[in-house]
């Protein structure tokens, strides 16, 4: 499963550097179809980031209206905050995890951060 996620990622990082030059600002939504792809396949399974992103593309169409569609995953445990922790060195958030109920979130870009 490790390399399967980590060849996924590999191909997306390689698909935004090269084949998104020639569709300069051609997706419907935000973050971008590659982007969510992207974060689903970093934070939630495999099955899962492939199934969501496929339906993603698929709405990603004239026949729909777009906006920002923040992708929602999974999770059943989440690291507790550094504040919680006693550790109090600087970290770098790139993400946020928005709760929805009790076991869904949404993910969503920390703007903060620089480097992906």
């Amino acid at each position: 499963m490790f390399k399967m996620r980590n060849f996924a990622l590999r191909f997306l990082r390689f698909y935004q550097r090269f084949f998104t030059l020639f569709s300069f600002g051609s997706c419907r939504y935000y973050p971008t179809c590659s982007e969510y792809a992207k974060w689903l396949f970093k934070y939630d399974g495999i099955f899962w980031a492939f199934v969501k992103s496929a339906l993603r593309i698929l709405r990603c169409s004239q026949f729909f209206k777009g906006g920002i569609d923040y992708p929602k995953i999974k999770k059943s445990r989440i690291k507790k905050p550094v504040f919680l922790t006693g550790s109090f060195k600087k970290t770098d958030i790139a993400v946020w995890f928005i709760p929805t109920d009790n076991k869904n979130f949404f993910v969503v870009k920390s703007f903060r951060k620089n480097k992906n």
